[in-house]
């Protein structure tokens, strides 16, 4: 066995080497988070960077798109004045191109005002109409309002299906329609500066970082720092679109073959995201790590060694010293005085210790005085295996109702003892616990057996049972009729239906006195006290099998029946009520002898637990009975 300082040495160097180890995985931990966290900022701030850019962009898109879409009505209004001012320029096409390249504009169309195209600088559109594609039908409407003036968004022509911006409107005679084309050159230079593929091309933080660029829908990365990746599908760099489209901060992947941290964000359609190797990602955590676990071993070991010195000095020796005392007094030196002052706790310890030793030497005393005040009949008997006699205290003999010849008996061999002991368990009285029966008394008795050795204790509560069973008849039971009143029937009637099909066939019967109120009125209530007391003994004891019988008060009985087999053997027990109801008579004095009535309702119990609604149930009837019973005379 191991002394204390050996154990605290143990234990603490246990403890120690324990709290390093988690503290370390603690501390390593919060590293690899706060990595997590600077990587999800530096992404974040490059991505509100991007969507900067990308939002000016836009404002310039926006800003081009608008004066370019003017610069088209400007000249296609322009054109119209020089045709209107000469209109011959219609039949010679060289002379609509040298126009077009003095307006500065790609095509110009005439319609006439059916919508048909039959002048211009491209011959090869003439007797398009506005019927010729999705790209003409744009300006149909011009054919029946001939206010508009119509720019369209930048589209393939329906031709060549080569990017053309149209604009087109009347003429101030209203004799036909002039559309202009340009090539949006400046919309489309202002359009890429904002595509993602464009922005990457440009756009370098970190280069131990790459950014891409990915399709929500298909997964194609549509732009990258990489350019080896623009173009490529996701999978192909070791990504998927799941893991790239979860609404998460962060995650680890391998990508291109190196293990990596992304963090994506979504931008309209697309997702914009920033991949950084976790070689580059964790590249301070092991020199940090080596620092932090050098300090942690040299606090661990300072501590070790000072609390390990405390321990020593303030709690073993003093245990010693206790224990050195504790032997002596163990020995029988009663003396000996325990005055350890080397803190608070031992200060207590010696002066709890020395009251117990006091308290030892006083137990006789205090024992005696007890046993002499007490009016109760206690009495204690010992006995072990290694000794033939049985011990006992002088009210053993008084208590199990001995006499002389048998206590001698009893008490000369522990092994007659046990046998009478054996009889006594098999009267327990019921209800109570370790509480017997013996002739006409009632004994408690207790045993507590520990190493073979049996120390019992035997306690005459006659007085008592009898006294709370006096109590209970006086709680449960009604003292007119002497049966069990409305709380002794419902503590008898939850233990019985707790379970119900222990139950077997059964019936809840609810029952009234008729006249008792006329008796009462016309012979006194000593009369209507003896017609309650016929009616009550008609219901106890009822029926061939169990039955439980109660007055809930005034005029009011209830009847349980239960045990029964059958149901048929149930209902014959019931049709004896009916019997019951119109051939009895009570006699309530010597002169006078009245017919004994009553009314009746029954619910069967089945295996329904709930013997409340089985009793509303049997009322409801019963005042039923009650009725038909009236309006019949009876």
């Amino acid at each position: 066995m191991q002394t204390l300082k050996e154990i605290i040495s143990r234990y603490m160097r246990s403890v120690t080497f324990v709290l390093v180890i988690v503290l370390l995985a603690l501390i390593l931990c919060l590293q690899i988070m706060s990595e997590h966290k600077q990587a999800q900022q530096a992404a974040t701030e490059t991505f509100y960077q991007i969507e900067q850019l990308l939002e000016k962009n836009l404002e310039e898109l926006a800003e081009t798109e608008e004066a370019y879409r003017q610069t088209c009505l400007h000249n296609a209004e322009a054109i119209a004045y020089i045709i209107e001012d000469n209109p011959s320029v219609l039949e010679s096409v060289e002379e609509l191109k040298k126009i077009a390249r003095m307006i500065e504009v790609d095509e110009i169309h005439i319609f006439d005002t059916t919508g048909r195209i039959y002048a211009g600088t491209h011959p090869e559109y003439y007797d398009f109409t506005f019927d010729s594609g999705e790209q003409m039908q744009f300006f149909k409407p011009m054919l029946t309002d001939k206010t508009l003036r119509l720019v369209q968004d930048i589209t393939p022509n329906t031709a060549e299906a080569k990017m053309m911006q149209y604009s087109a409107l009347w003429s101030k005679n209203e004799a036909f329609i002039v559309q202009v084309g340009m090539e949006p050159v400046n919309v489309m230079k202002a359009t890429e500066k904002n595509e993602l593929s464009y922005l990457f091309s440009l756009f370098r933080v970190n280069r131990d970082a790459n950014y891409y660029a990915v399709n929500g829908q298909t997964g194609e990365i549509i732009g990258s720092t990489d350019l080896s990746c623009v173009g490529r599908n996701l999978s192909e760099i070791g990504l998927s679109l799941s893991a790239v489209t979860a609404d998460r901060t962060g995650f680890h992947a391998s990508v291109n073959g190196e293990d990596s941290y992304c963090v994506f964000v979504k931008y309209n359609e697309n997702y914009i995201g920033r991949v950084l190797s976790k070689r580059v990602l964790y590249q301070r955590i092991p020199a940090t790590t080596a620092g932090l676990i050098f300090c942690l071993v040299t606090i661990a070991i300072i501590l070790f060694q000072v609390v390990t010195r405390s321990m020593n000095q303030y709690v073993v020796d003093g245990i010693h010293s206790v224990n050195e005392k504790l032997h002596s007094i163990a020995q029988g030196n009663l003396d000996e005085m325990i005055d350890i002052q080397t803190s608070v706790e031992f200060s207590e310890l010696s002066s709890y210790i020395n009251r117990m030793k006091q308290s030892l030497l006083d137990n006789n005393e205090k024992m005696s005085y007890v046993l002499s005040k007490t009016n109760m009949y206690i009495g204690v008997y010992e006995y072990n295996h290694h000794m033939k006699r049985v011990r006992f205290t002088q009210h053993v003999p008084r208590i199990l109702c001995l006499e002389p010849e048998e206590t001698e008996t009893l008490s000369s061999d522990y092994r007659v003892f046990q046998t009478f002991i054996s009889k006594l368990h098999n009267e327990p009285v019921a209800g109570e616990s370790n509480v017997f029966s013996l002739k006409d008394h009632y004994v408690k008795l207790e045993e507590l057996n520990k190493d073979d050795e049996i120390f019992g204790v035997i306690i005459d509560v006659t007085d008592e049972i009898r006294k709370r069973r006096e109590i209970e008849a006086e709680r449960d039971f009604d003292p007119l009729t002497g049966l069990y009143n409305r709380r002794g029937l419902e503590i008898r009637l939850s233990t019985l239906f707790a379970e119900p099909e222990s139950l077997c066939h059964g019936a809840i019967i609810m029952i009234d006195a008729d006249n008792l109120k006329t008796i009462n009125d016309t012979y006194g209530h000593d009369a209507g006290d003896v017609y309650l007391r016929e009616i009550a003994g008609l219901f106890r004891d009822f029926g061939p099998k169990d039955s439980l019988s109660a007055r809930l008060g005034g005029d009011e009985f209830i009847l349980f029946l239960y045990h029964y087999d059958s149901e048929q053997e149930l209902t014959d027990a019931i049709a004896l009520m009916t019997d019951l109801q119109n051939s009895r008579f009570a006699t309530l004095n010597d002169q006078v002898r009245v017919p004994l009535r009553f009314s009746f309702g029954c619910s069967l119990t089945g295996q329904s637990s709930d013997y409340e609604s089985l009793m509303k149930e049997a009322d409801e009837k019963m005042y039923e009975n009650k009725r038909k019973r009236k309006a019949s005379g009876v």
